[in-house]
């Protein structure tokens, strides 16, 4: 009995996890599901591929991940199974078997990550793990006009860790925007790209936050990018506020790709 492709979205609390990818003596999201899934297989090991590989303490509510099984067994059924084979902070949200050409990471044409901002003089305590905690007043002005700087292709050379290995670094940004709950005084940063560079996003708000309380200007984005240089850039901002929401395999699913050039 031949086996198939399945394709899977899951949601996870990065909290106590050493990031997505798979490391010796570490637990890693990655981890956790290979073994439910072997498991599932009665001993075979399972490899599971991820759309994305998120660093230790960054959440996901809409990772895409695809791995093969050994024989036919009904997606609902294999949900299931996952998830009862699982820890509480890993979750499958849906299952479905998928073409055997389909890859979760190689045919990604964009993703969707948003980064949480509590503003407040004191830290909320049930607001720790999920979003990261800024103590100085922030001017939401200011942030909207640094982000419509990060719109378009950039060389995003200088929001990149000088750790990552990937040589071209030029990528495309559709959306950047914020919204701020006056309630709450959560400020949620939304980055809607092709695709995006080792710390990007945390170094991108590392930034912004500069900018959102006054050390910058809103235009030192431009010559950030300009300078092609990661100590031009602010730090790196903490991983508890980051969260993998979406993954687009669509070109036209993706919010404001039409209004890019991205060629």
């Amino acid at each position: 009995m031949t086996g198939s492709r399945y394709k899977a979205r899951i949601l996870y609390d990065g909290t106590h996890f050493s990031g997505f990818q798979i490391q010796p003596d570490q637990r890693t999201v990655q981890g956790e599901l290979e073994k439910a899934l072997t498991l599932l297989a009665k001993g075979e090991k399972i490899r599971i591929y991820g759309a994305g590989r998120t660093d230790s303490g960054v959440h996901a509510s809409g990772q895409i991940v695809h791995f093969d099984f050994p024989f036919e067994i009904d997606p609902v059924g294999l949900m299931t199974g996952m998830n009862a084979s699982t820890p509480s902070d890993l979750t499958i949200l849906d299952l479905d078997r998928a073409d055997d050409s389909f890859h979760a990471r190689y045919m990604a044409k964009g993703k969707k990550y948003v980064y949480r901002v509590h503003n407040s003089r004191f830290q909320n305590p049930f607001f720790r793990h999920f979003s990261h905690h800024h103590r100085y007043p922030m001017n939401k002005s200011k942030v909207e006009e640094a982000l419509k700087h990060l719109i378009g292709t950039h060389d995003f050379t200088s929001f990149a860790s000088t750790h990552s290995d990937k040589e071209d670094k030029v990528r495309t940004i559709y959306k950047a925007s914020v919204e701020v709950n006056e309630e709450t005084n959560e400020w949620v940063f939304t980055f809607i790209g092709n695709g995006f560079l080792y710390n990007m996003i945390r170094i991108l708000m590392g930034t912004l936050l500069q900018i959102a309380d006054g050390r910058r200007e809103p235009n030192t984005i431009e010559q950030i990018i300009t300078k092609k240089d990661r100590e031009a850039a602010g730090p790196t901002a903490s991983p508890t506020g980051l969260c993998m929401e979406e993954v687009y395999y669509e070109p036209q699913d993706i919010p404001g790709y039409s209004e890019v050039d991205d060629q």
